[in-house]
C-alpha cells in the first residue's frame, strides 16, 4: 500500500491511537508497524482474530496481559555467553508467568463453551517453562536482589556477615555510650564510609580512639574514624563480601546458562505473547469507539451502515450509509465547500484501510468492505513550493501517477477533481478523468463543486450523484451524505435568510440560465421527497418495532394463559376427586349400615340393589382431563415439516413449519408462530392419508399459492403489502423458492422490493432472474 496514501488518509493517526491500548512494548511495536494487507485470505484471518479478542472482552471484560516484556535481547545475550543481571531475570520470569496465566485463561474460556478456535490454537502453542520460572524466583526477588535461598554457600556467607556486623555494631555501641563519648563524639551514631563501619569523632579527640580516618566533614571539625578495636572485624566483613559477590556471579552464570538452554522456547513465548497483546490491542481499540467486525469480500463491494469518521469523537461524528460496487461503481458528491464532502471521502478510504489491516470499523454490524489491491487518493491542497507547482499542477501530477496504476481492483478517491483552473475546462477535464477511471472498472468516489457535473450521474450507467445535506434554516451543513441527490449551492436561499433584498435575489435568478433553475428545482423536489420518505420509513420502523413487541407480549400472555388454565383445571379436578371420594366413603358407610340392618332386622333390601347403587356412585365420579406428563415419550418416528404435533406445555395442537435449531422447531399454533423445544412436542398420527403429506404439498394445494407474484403496474405501497402477504403464504405452503415479477421500468419498484426482501427475516437470499427467467425484471427469492 502506498505510504503517501496512508498519510493522506491519516492512517498514521489510527496507528498512534491503536498503540495507546498495547499492554507491552511488543504490542506497541506491532501497532506502529501495522500496514493494510491486500490478501483476501489474510484480511479474513486478521478480522477473525480481532473478533475473537473482542468476544473475550465482551465476556470477561479484561485479559491477563500484565508483566509481559520483550526479553529477546536478554535471551540472545545469554546464548552468546553474556551474563544477565537480576532485573533481567525478573523480566524473564514475569514473561513466563504471564504466558502461563494467559494459557490457563484461554483454557478456562474454552471449558465454558466459548468458541475461540484461533486463540485456543495459539494458546496451545505457548511454551510452559514453570521450572525456569521457579528457579529464577527462588534466586532473585522482585527487585532483582539475590535471595539467601539461591545457594547454601550464599546463605552461610550471609549468616557470617550478619554475625560479624552484629559484633561490630555491639562494639561501636559500647564506644558511643561511654562516659566521655558525649564530649568526644560529634554525634552518637554509627555510620559507614568506604564500606567500613566508623564513628564521628571531634577533631581534637582523634587520637583517643586510634584506628583509621576514612573521611571528614566539610568544616573539618568532625573525622569519621574506624576505631582500632574493629579494624580486624571490618577486614573480615570485607573478605566475606568479596566471597558473597563471587558466589552471586557464580549463581548468575549458572542461571544465565539455564536461560540460554531454554532460549528458543523463551523467544517463541515472547513472540506469541506479542501476537496476543496485539490482537487484544486491536480489540480494545475497537471497543473504544464501539467498532464492529465487517463482512469482507473480494468483489469490490462496499456497504457501510451508519459509518463514522474514526478520528472524530463518537458523540460528534455524523453517521452515514454508503454503498458502492453493485448497482453503481462511481459516486460523484457535488455541492458547496465546507459541507463535509471531504470528510465523507476520507471516511470511506480510512475505514477501508482499517478493515484491510484487521481492525474493527466504526460502523454498525452487517457492514461490508472489499479487499482492494490498491487505494489511491488525491485529497487536500497539494501546492508544492519546492517544485514551483500550482495547486492545479500538483494535483495533476498526482492524478497522472494514479492513472498509471488504476485497475478493477482499485479504490480511487478524488477530492475537488478539476479544481484550481478555468471552471469550464476543469469540469470537462474532471468528466474525462472520471470516464477513464470508471471504464477501467475501479471503484471511484469523487467530490466537486462544478455545477456542470451534476448531470454526470444521469448520463452514465454505473454512476450515481450524491451530496452533503445543508440546512437552510440554520445556515449550516448537517454533514449527512445523501446518495442519489446532487448538491446545490443554496446561494439564493442563504442570501434571503441573511436579509438580502428580495428584488436583487429575483434579478439574480433571471440572470442564470433556465436549465440551471430547472435543475435546482428538481434537486429541491428530490430533497423534499427524500425527507418525506425518511419520515415514513422511521414511522414504519417504529410501527414494526411496536408490532414485534406486541407479538412477544401476546406470546408471553398466551403461555401464561395456558399455564393458568391448566393449573385451574388441575385444581378443579383435584377438588372434584376429593368430593367424590368423600361421597363414595359416605355411600360405602351407608351400604354397610343397610346390610347390617338387613341382617339384624330382616329389612327388605336386595343385594343386587346395593351393588347397582354402588355402581351408579362410581359412574357419577368426574373423569377430568389428565395432566400432561412432564416429559414426552419418544416419538415413533422423527419429526418432519408439515407434521401435526401437540405442544405439551400448552395442550394445543399445531403444525411444524421448519427446524429452528438443533432441538427447536418453528410451530404454527392458530395465528401464532413460535419456537418450541423438541422435547415439548408430541407427534400426532394422522388418520387421513392426505394429512401425512409434507406441508408444502398440502398447503400449496389447499391455499392455491402461485410460485410467482406479478407486481407490474402496482404502486409502491400496494406492491410491498402484496409482497409481505405473498411471502407469508409461500412460507405456509412450504415453498423453498419463489419469483417476484416487478418489471424493469425505472428500477424504483425493483429496488424497493429488493430492499424490503433484504430485511425480511424469512428470506435467505435473493438474486436477479437469469435470461430464461425474466432477467432484471424478476427477482428470485430463496426462503428459509
Amino acid at each position: 500500500m502506498n505510504n503517501k496514501v496512508l498519510r493522506t488518509l491519516e492512517f498514521d493517526k489510527i496507528k498512534q491511537r491503536l498503540a495507546e491500548y498495547a499492554a507491552s512494548s511488543l504490542g506497541r511495536e506491532q501497532a506502529e508497524q501495522l500496514s493494510p494487507s491486500v490478501s483476501f485470505e489474510e484480511v479474513v484471518r486478521l478480522q477473525e482474530e480481532t473478533d475473537e479478542a473482542m468476544k473475550v472482552l465482551r465476556v470477561k471484560g479484561h485479559v491477563p496481559l500484565d508483566g509481559i516484556f520483550n526479553v529477546r535481547p536478554q535471551v540472545k545475550r545469554a546464548q552468546i555467553g553474556g551474563m544477565l543481571n537480576g532485573l533481567e531475570f525478573v523480566q524473564i520470569a514475569s514473561t513466563i508467568h504471564a504466558g502461563r496465566l494467559l494459557k490457563q485463561f484461554i483454557a478456562d474460556l474454552v471449558e465454558e463453551e466459548e468458541e475461540l478456535p484461533i486463540l485456543s490454537e495459539k494458546a496451545e502453542h505457548l511454551p510452559v517453562l514453570t521450572a525456569l520460572e521457579h528457579q529464577i524466583k527462588h534466586t532473585v526477588d522482585e527487585h532483582g536482589g539475590v535471595l539467601d535461598s539461591a545457594s547454601d554457600v550464599l546463605r552461610h556467607i550471609r549468616q557470617q556477615l550478619r554475625t560479624n556486623e552484629s559484633r561490630i555494631r555491639g562494639k561501636l555501641e559500647s564506644l558511643i555510650r561511654g562516659k566521655n563519648a558525649q564530649k568526644m563524639l560529634s554525634d552518637a551514631i554509627i555510620t559507614i564510609r568506604n564500606d567500613r563501619y566508623v564513628i564521628p569523632v571531634k577533631q581534637e579527640y582523634r587520637g583517643h580512639y586510634g584506628g583509621i580516618v576514612h573521611d571528614q566533614s566539610s568544616s573539618g571539625q568532625t573525622l569519621f574514624i574506624e576505631p582500632e578495636s574493629i579494624v580486624q572485624m571490618n577486614n573480615q566483613i570485607r573478605e566475606l563480601k568479596l566471597k558473597e559477590q563471587t558466589e552471586i556471579e557464580r549463581i548468575f552464570t549458572s542461571l544465565t546458562a539455564e536461560v540460554a538452554e531454554n532460549g528458543e522456547d523463551v523467544r517463541y513465548l515472547t513472540v506469541l505473547l506479542g501476537e496476543f497483546d496485539f490482537m487484544f490491542t486491536k480489540a480494545k481499540f475497537g471497543r473504544s469507539f464501539k467498532g464492529s467486525k465487517p463482512i469482507v469480500n473480494n468483489q469490490g463491494y462496499v456497504q457501510l451502515n451508519k459509518a463514522r469518521h474514526p478520528l472524530l469523537p463518537v458523540d460528534e461524528a455524523v453517521a452515514n450509509d454508503v454503498e458502492i460496487g453493485k448497482d453503481y461503481t462511481t459516486i460523484l458528491i457535488t455541492g458547496p465547500n465546507t459541507g463535509g464532502k471531504t470528510v465523507a471521502l476520507k471516511t470511506v478510504g480510512l475505514i477501508t484501510l482499517m478493515a484491510q489491516a484487521g481492525l474493527p470499523i466504526p460502523a454498525l454490524d452487517g457492514s461490508e468492505t472489499a479487499v482492494f489491491g490498491s487505494v489511491f487518493a488525491d485529497i487536500g491542497d497539494e501546492q508544492s513550493i519546492e517544485q514551483s507547482l500550482s495547486t492545479f499542477s500538483s494535483h495533476m501530477v498526482n492524478i497522472i501517477d494514479i492513472l498509471k496504476g488504476v485497475d478493477e481492483q482499485s479504490l480511487v478517491l478524488f477530492d475537488e477533481l478539476g479544481a484550481g483552473t478555468d471552471p469550464q475546462e476543469g469540469a470537462a477535464l474532471a468528466m474525462a478523468i472520471l470516464d477513464d477511471v470508471h471504464n477501467r472498472g475501479a471503484r471511484v468516489i469523487a467530490t466537486t463543486h462544478y455545477p456542470e457535473l451534476k448531470a454526470y450521474g444521469y448520463n452514465r450507467e454505473g454512476v450515481i450523484n450524491a451530496s452533503v445535506e445543508f440546512d437552510v434554516e440554520t445556515l449550516s451543513p448537517t454533514y449527512r451524505l445523501l446518495i442519489g441527490v446532487p448538491g446545490r449551492s443554496n446561494a439564493f436561499e442563504i442570501s434571503s435568510r441573511l436579509g438580502l433584498n428580495q428584488t436583487i435575489i429575483e434579478q439574480a435568478r433571471q440572470l442564470i440560465g433556465a436549465d440551471t433553475n430547472e435543475v435546482d428545482q428538481m434537486i429541491a423536489s428530490l430533497e423534499q421527497a427524500r425527507k418525506r420518505a425518511e419520515e415514513e420509513e422511521q414511522e414504519a420502523r417504529e410501527l414494526l418495532k411496536h408490532a414485534e413487541q406486541l407479538h412477544k407480549d401476546l406470546q408471553k400472555q398466551m403461555q401464561t394463559y395456558y399455564a393458568r388454565e391448566e393449573e385451574l383445571n388441575e385444581k378443579a379436578r383435584q377438588k372434584a376427586e376429593e368430593i367424590v371420594e368423600k361421597a363414595k366413603s359416605e355411600a360405602e358407610q351407608i351400604i354397610r349400615d343397610l346390610r347390617t340392618m338387613r341382617l339384624e332386622k330382616q329389612a327388605d333390601v336386595k343385594e343386587h340393589e346395593l351393588i347397582e347403587a354402588k355402581r351408579r356412585l362410581s359412574e357419577a365420579a368426574p373423569e377430568g382431563k389428565k395432566a400432561p406428563k412432564k416429559k414426552a415419550a419418544p416419538s415413533k418416528r422423527a419429526l418432519r415439516p408439515g407434521d401435526e404435533v401437540k405442544v405439551l406445555s400448552f395442550g394445543q395442537k399445531g403444525t411444524l413449519l421448519e427446524k429452528a435449531g438443533d432441538h427447536e422447531w418453528n410451530v404454527q399454533i392458530g395465528i401464532l408462530k413460535m419456537k418450541v423445544d423438541e422435547s415439548n412436542l408430541e407427534w400426532i398420527k394422522s388418520e387421513k392419508k392426505a394429512e401425512a403429506k409434507p406441508l408444502a404439498t398440502v398447503r400449496g394445494k389447499d391455499y392455491h399459492v402461485s410460485l410467482e407474484l406479478d407486481l407490474r403496474g402496482e404502486r409502491y405501497e400496494e406492491a410491498i403489502a402484496r409482497v409481505e402477504k405473498y411471502i407469508d403464504d409461500a412460507l405456509l405452503a412450504g415453498y423453498p423458492r419463489v419469483s417476484i415479477i416487478h418489471g424493469k421500468g425505472t428500477g424504483a419498484l425493483r429496488k424497493g422490493v429488493q430492499d424490503y426482501l433484504k430485511s425480511h427475516r424469512a428470506v435467505k437470499r435473493t438474486r436477479p432472474g437469469e435470461a430464461g427467467e425474466g432477467g432484471l425484471g424478476v427477482t428470485v427469492v430463496e426462503l428459509q
